[in-house]
């Protein structure tokens, strides 16, 4: 009875933890400045133990953050030491080596005392907009050129903040009001946390976590060894090409499932590239282990002992390996493709289990404006830093159709157009569905999106691309055909990079089309209704439904003469 009675007990407290973890997040998105925070969700919020072990994580946060966090909290605890840590303490950094893989992601931790000992630890993560140097775009030739660099240190001692780093923090960075606004925003966002993990400690009776912390980590090692013990033992490769900043760049990984792990190694893929889109392991890693959770155990808690059995390597020097001072700001554009990657090789393993490949990685935009002459800074015209966040299509899935602007696998939601032009002089003309983009099959792709992007009245402006999939769409499985590529140009017909800072005159629209998700199975093989469905809906083109998917000119005028009529399909 008794061991029932602590095996329910001890559910109850994992339970609180999530409350726990879940409230610390949302306290970061009330209070953060950053609309990538709150609006977008760039964020994750966790728990760890005395050894740094991730127990539980929020359900809101991105996965590139929160698998990141579970190393980084043990090098905060190695490079801080127990020695010297205190109550009140909040520990702070952005390096990528040793954070979430760039400088503009500020991991915060901080310590957790209970009746003056150390009982655990909170992190949070948040993506900033802006940290100084050139600016959050692919162009710096090393991670010098990238913005301030903070190393593990102390953002406040025994409750006194260190006033000299704010000092340097708001002299190098262009916004900072708001840079300053989300650190505090992560210090409370962890100080939540803590008052509901004493709250709870004290309702539960409990002087450590240790128990608690037993039963979660055990509990979530036995669940994923027993679901790799049930998978074949089998060996395949991957392989993904992707636009790179000027030349392509390959991903190649080979996964072993062996009795008690999965081994996932990247060699032969590309070497560092010059410019910033290359990816420190950590963020490999993340990623990697993301895309075979998703695949294999996705309802087992996400934990250091849920993580443990994949094991990700790469060779130094690769991509997806950089090493200090490689230039990583767009480190997302690159680690983004990861898991699709991955799943080319699980597919030859797991057959019918994983999606067609999807826009990737986000399709993210900053624009830097200023008053485009004397005479319109006369006149109100202003500097302003403005990011936006926003998602290509999905990939189709086994079942289901891939979902529309929907980002996988980051999780982060698409920004509000009265967001984004709120926090700057910054114009959307247009914002919409982009039919015809999701790849055909018998499940489509998800549709990526439209967008229209300009200034107000007396700005010119710096438009800071960070996009793939323009050379090298998402390509399609088990006969799925691929999704639409990415494109850009002005809107007077100015061609524009896929990546890299590029300059925009006054009166000047930039004209994107973000990529869609591509198909899975044959077109042949889909459900007419689905496809009369899709063309109602305006997901797909009259010329696609009679040219890819066979409808007749009777059935499409069918479907428009039911529109016309108000009917539903």
């Amino acid at each position: 009875m008794s061991g029932t009675t602590s095996t329910v007990s001890n559910q109850v407290m994992w339970n609180r933890l999530i409350s726990v973890v879940e409230e610390q997040a949302q306290a970061l998105v009330r209070t953060a400045f950053s609309t990538s925070v709150r609006e977008a969700g760039d964020l994750s919020a966790g728990v760890y133990d005395v050894k740094g072990r991730m127990l539980a994580q929020a359900v809101t946060g991105t996965p590139g953050h929160v698998n990141a966090m579970a190393d980084a909290v043990g090098h905060f605890i190695r490079r801080i030491g127990r020695q010297n840590m205190f109550e009140g303490d909040v520990y702070i950094t952005n390096d990528p080596w040793e954070g979430t893989g760039h400088l503009h992601d500020i991991t915060v931790v901080t310590p957790s005392f209970l009746n003056g000992v150390l009982v655990g630890f909170f992190a949070c993560t948040a993506h900033v907009v802006d940290v100084g140097g050139r600016g959050f775009g692919a162009d710096a030739n090393s991670v010098y050129e990238e913005g301030i660099y903070l190393p593990i240190m102390k953002f406040a001692e025994r409750g006194t903040v260190d006033q000299t780093l704010i000092k340097i923090v708001r002299g190098n960075v262009r916004e900072p009001d708001q840079l300053v606004g989300d650190i505090y925003a992560l210090a409370a966002c962890n100080e939540t946390g803590h008052r509901r993990l004493i709250d709870m400690m004290g309702e539960f009776g409990l002087s450590d976590l240790e128990g608690i912390a037993g039963f979660i980590l055990e509990n979530s090692r036995r669940a994923t060894l027993e679901r790799i013990a049930a998978l074949p033992r089998k060996s395949a490769e991957g392989e993904m090409v992707i636009d790179g900043y000027d030349s392509p760049i390959t991903l190649q990984v080979k996964l072993d499932i062996e009795e008690d792990r999965i081994l996932c190694d990247f060699a032969g893929t590309s070497g560092v590239d010059r410019k910033g889109i290359n990816v420190p392991l950590v963020y490999t890693k993340a990623y990697a282990c993301y895309a075979l959770k998703c695949a294999i155990a996705p309802e087992i808690p996400n934990n250091a002992a849920s993580l443990a059995p994949f094991e990700i390597s790469a060779p130094e020097g690769t991509i997806v390996n950089a090493v200090h001072p490689a230039p990583v700001a767009l480190r997302h554009v690159i680690g983004h493709m990861i898991p699709d990657t991955v799943y080319d090789a699980l597919d030859k393993i797991l057959p019918a289990t994983v999606p067609a490949e999807g826009a990737g990685s986000l399709c993210n935009f900053q624009v830097s404006l200023r008053p485009a002459s004397e005479a319109a800074r006369k006149a109100g015209a202003r500097r302003a830093e403005v990011l936006a966040f926003n998602s290509g299509g999905s990939g189709a899935r086994p079942a289901l159709d891939g979902m529309s602007a929907t980002a996988f696998p980051s999780g982060v939601m698409t920004m509000p157009v009265e967001a984004t032009e709120h926090t700057g002089p910054v114009i959307i003309w247009r914002k919409e569905l982009r039919p015809d983009s999701g790849g055909a099959g018998q499940y489509r792709g998800g549709l990526g999106q439209y967008m229209e992007v300009g200034a107000a009245t007396g700005h010119d402006f710096d438009f800071q691309a960070m996009f793939d999939r323009v050379n090298h769409p998402a390509r399609g499985r088990a006969g799925g055909q691929n999704g639409a590529p990415t494109t850009i140009a002005q809107d007077d017909g100015t061609a524009m990079r896929g990546k890299g800072k590029q300059y925009v005159p006054e009166g000047r629209k930039v004209m994107l089309a973000f990529p869609g998700g591509a198909g899975y199975g044959p077109a042949a093989a889909r459900d007419r209704d689905l496809v009369k469905r899709d063309l109602a809906r305006g997901y797909i083109s009259a010329a696609a439904a009679r040219d890819i998917y066979g409808l007749t000119a009777e059935e499409i005028d069918a479907v428009a003469a039911a529109l016309e009529r108000g009917e539903a399909l």
